[in-house]
Order: structure tokens, then C-alpha cells, then sequence
């Protein structure tokens, strides 16, 4: 058994590349993955770029799904050679935020996060899953990795964006910026039977994505102020629900001015990388008055949740592979990576393949 292995990890700002580390041992609670399928998520890219703080030499990654290697001495029910996917957070579930069902704030804020920004990623050939039996799930037989690996981050995250707009049967709702996680909150609220569902879209192959997703119209920003567009379509009154997918302060400011009274903002965009405050429009968010909700989230981290969206791609759901956009073996990543960061030949989400 080799002792080392390779990893794509961050090596300064703006540099990522594929380097050698010695393969993780576990403790007593932790499990050891065999990596055999990731997505490269746009979070890595930030990550690169110096949003998020790490050591030069942490592995990227953390949408991935796996085979299991090895296993700590107190985790049960498990067995080596068994197939299973792990959120992209992986909380502990006995802290106090944990068990006051805030798992994503696992020991402080954003604690759940914890593949590269406290540890290493995953999109290496192994990696070390922390508090394993409430984190690994089993892939079902007939579920393939290409489809499994969506659950550990787009879709769980996509679908925390659907489930905090708190939509009723027929509402409606606005997602603003369709890539992989905009696209999995279309999906979400279309499962959750929104009976109005407005994208906001600019890249014709996305606008396309959302409309087989769930999309009942595409506004396109070229074509006008959106939010205009949005009160147009609604009949001035404003969405019951809006989800900020972009992680921009324009969009964050136009979810709150399409929503009606009551109303609900969902935000799952990243803000990191730009650094004005987020600024909250007085008229429209009622001078503080307005009954309009703000709500905020991460990717929901256990294998309850994970198991559950396998079930509903096996009952023919949710596909979420149209985001594939393409396929690369682990020997090109560095490659997959750049396309990431520049968006190169329209891609989504690559997924990488290891032998």
C-alpha cells in the first residue's frame, strides 16, 4: 500500500496545481475515502483567488464521492470496499450549534465548512471523513457517481436555497443567477410546487438549463432592469419568494425589491469576494417594516439529507447531470480547473474522474 498520493491543492493566490501528500490516517470516529468521482466547485476558485484564507499545500475540494478505505476503530456499520458520498460539510453533531440545529455553524461560525478551510479537501485520491457515522452515506447500487456526487454539495445546497424561500403550493418565486447552484434551486422549487418560477439568466446554454429544470420564464438582464421585468411578470405586486444564487450586492438589493410584503429572501450566494457591505433598499424592505424575511445558507451536511436527495434521483426526480458539462480524468485537473476559473467553452460543473 503506497503512502502517499496526489492531491490538487492551493499553492498561493491565483496558483493551484497537483502535488504529493501522504495518504490521511483515521482517528477513532473517522473514515478513510478512496476518491472515485468529484466536481470542481466554483468555491475552490474563490479559495484560490484568496477569499478564503488557507495554508499553501491544503488540498481543494469537497464534492465527492468514494469508495470506503479504512475506518477508525469506533465507527460502526460501515465496511471497507463500500460505496458512499459525504457532504460537503461535515459537522460533528454534538456541539451546541449542532444540536440546536444549526449544524453548518458546527462548533462557530461556518465551523461545518471543514474540508480545506480546516483541513484537506477532497479532491485528492483519499480523504478523511470526520465523525464517519453520521457523515458517510451508502450510494444505493443503481445509483451512479456522476448522479451521486450532486448531492454532496449543488443540489443540497440548491435545495437549502428553495427550502428557506418557505414556498407554498403555487407561489412564486425569483432565482437570480442560474449556474450549478441557481440551477439545483430551480430544481428545488419546482419539487416544492412553486406554480411561478422566474430566472434570472444571462448565458443563453444556462437560460436553456433552467427552462428544462423548472423555469417558467427566463428574464435575461440585457433585456432590462430586472427587477422591472420581475414586476412586470408578476403584475407589479412582486414574488412571494426570492433566491439570491450569485453572492453579488446588485442581486442581494434586487431580491428584496421584487418581493411582495411577507415576502421571503433566501440568500445562498457567496459574498466573500466582494467587499461593500451588503446594502438593504429602505422603500422596498417597508423602512424595516415590511414583514419581509431574510434567511441565510450553507450545504446542509449528514447523511439523512444526502440519502434523501439519492431517493429522489431514483425515482427519476431530479437528473441533475445536464450541469456536466464535461468529463476529465484525474490526470487532468489542472486543466479542469483553469476552464473552472475562466469559464472556458461555457462549462458548469466538470467532473473528474479517478482511476
Amino acid at each position: 500500500m503506497p503512502a502517499t498520493m496526489q492531491a490538487l491543492a492551493f499553492l498561493g493566490i491565483g496558483k493551484a496545481g497537483v502535488i504529493e501528500k501522504p495518504i490521511p490516517k483515521p482517528g477513532p470516529t473517522d473514515a478513510i475515502v478512496r476518491t472515485t468521482s468529484a466536481l470542481i466547485c466554483t468555491s475552490d476558485v474563490h479559495t484560490v483567488r484568496g477569499a478564503i484564507p488557507v495554508p499553501e499545500g491544503r488540498a481543494l475540494g469537497h464534492e465527492a464521492v468514494g469508495v470506503v478505505h479504512d475506518l477508525g476503530a469506533a465507527v460502526t456499520g460501515f465496511e471497507a470496499g463500500e460505496r458512499v458520498a459525504v457532504g460537503a460539510l461535515t459537522p460533528c453533531f454534538h456541539c451546541g450549534p449542532c444540536q440546536r440545529g444549526f449544524s453548518t455553524q458546527c462548533q462557530g461560525m461556518l465551523g461545518g465548512y471543514k474540508f480545506t478551510t480546516q483541513r484537506d479537501g477532497n479532491m485528492a485520491e483519499y480523504f478523511l471523513v470526520n465523525n464517519a457515522a453520521a457523515n458517510l452515506a451508502r450510494i444505493p447500487a443503481d445509483l451512479p457517481d456522476e448522479k451521486a456526487v450532486y448531492a454532496t454539495d449543488m443540489l443540497s445546497t440548491g435545495f437549502g436555497g428553495a427550502e428557506n424561500a418557505q414556498l407554498r403550493l403555487g407561489e412564486s418565486v425569483a432565482i437570480f443567477a442560474q449556474g450549478p447552484v441557481g440551477l439545483s434551486a430551480t430544481i428545488g422549487c419546482r419539487l416544492l410546487g412553486a406554480g411561478l418560477i422566474i430566472a434570472v439568466e444571462g448565458r443563453p446554454e444556462r437560460q436553456e438549463l433552467a427552462r428544462r429544470f423548472g423555469a417558467d420564464v427566463v428574464v435575461d438582464p440585457a433585456a432590462g432592469d430586472v427587477v422591472n421585468q420581475i414586476l412586470d411578470l408578476t403584475g407589479g405586486v412582486g414574488v412571494d419568494g426570492a433566491i439570491e444564487a450569485l453572492g453579488h450586492p446588485q442581486t442581494f438589493e434586487d431580491c428584496i425589491r421584487v418581493t411582495k410584503p411577507g415576502g421571503r429572501i433566501s440568500n445562498i450566494g457567496y459574498h466573500g469576494e466582494n467587499p461593500a457591505p451588503l446594502q438593504i433598499p429602505l422603500e422596498p424592505f417597508g423602512l424595516g417594516m415590511s414583514d419581509k424575511k431574510i434567511l441565510t445558507s450553507l450545504c446542509p451536511g449528514g447523511s439523512d439529507r444526502l440519502e434523501r436527495i439519492f431517493t429522489l434521483m431514483r425515482s427519476g426526480r431530479v437528473d441533475p447531470t445536464p450541469m456536466t458539462t464535461h468529463e476529465f480524468g484525474f490526470d487532468e485537473i489542472e486543466r479542469a480547473f483553469s476552464m473552472m476559473e475562466t469559464k472556458e467553452d461555457g462549462v458548469i460543473k466538470p467532473l473528474i474522474r479517478f482511476a
